[in-house]
């Protein structure tokens, strides 16, 4: 069996300044990134978004009549036109076996920074193409897990909850963005509301996800179908 390899995605330091709550969860969300570092594979590549800076795709656009960037992006990617840094980042999914995207919940979703990321990474040609997606993705060889911090408490993410049940938000990221790359993807790691949490209650979420990494190559991923996200 060939070393198992994951690549970590953060988007942001934690000495970065952002407005108060962002940077408490972003703070929280780090720290478990570190400790994925320790635990969880044979080799990781862990790095951080806001180191990088994406460059348009290379070349004279395809109809400069009218832009489209994902019909831009996949006329580059078929021409081995892509700029260095999309291509560097692509390589370490290519690489990995496990991806593993670790942010703070923002708007019931992911950071601009990150979703950027996927908007030129993940583009068509590379990680999908039309046929070519869901479970023929072309990622379908790889897992992948969201582990989030979130604002709000657990309670509030439930079904009787104000904010309904958290798996209606992983419906557009894990359905409509990993599985229609191929990607199998693991359940979720949620630390809910680590701003308002006790000292005791923070390292109990840090040792859940601790134990839980340890184990993480024994687990099957989630039947991504409707019903799991929305029940029968």
């Amino acid at each position: 069996m060939h070393p198992r390899r994951a690549s970590h995605c953060c988007p942001e330091l934690d000495h970065v300044h952002l407005d108060y709550k962002m940077q408490v969860l972003s703070d929280h969300s780090f720290r478990l990134s570190q400790l994925t570092v320790v635990l969880c594979v044979d080799h990781l590549v862990i790095y951080v978004l806001l180191l990088l800076d994406f460059e348009s795709p290379e070349g004279a656009v395809s109809n400069p009549e009218f832009f489209n960037y994902g019909v831009e992006a996949y006329e580059a990617c078929k021409k081995g036109a892509l700029t260095s840094d999309i291509i560097d980042e692509q390589k370490k999914v290519q690489e990995a076996d496990l991806v593993i995207f670790q942010f703070p919940l923002y708007w019931f979703s992911m950071p601009a920074i990150l979703k950027g990321w996927m908007d030129r990474v993940l583009c068509q040609g590379f990680a999908f193409d039309i046929p070519g997606f869901y479970d023929s993705g072309f990622l379908k060889n790889k897992l992948a897990l969201l582990s989030l911090t979130t604002g709000g408490t657990a309670e509030m993410y439930m079904k009787t909850g104000v904010s309904g049940d958290y798996r209606y938000f992983l419906w557009p990221l894990q359905h409509g963005a990993l599985h229609f790359c191929g990607f199998k993807v693991l359940a979720p790691q949620i630390s809910f509301a680590p701003e308002i949490a006790s000292e005791e209650e923070r390292k109990a979420m840090v040792a859940s996800w601790a134990q839980r990494l340890k184990t993480i190559w024994e687990e099957e991923p989630i039947d991504c179908t409707p019903p799991w996200y929305f029940g029968q």
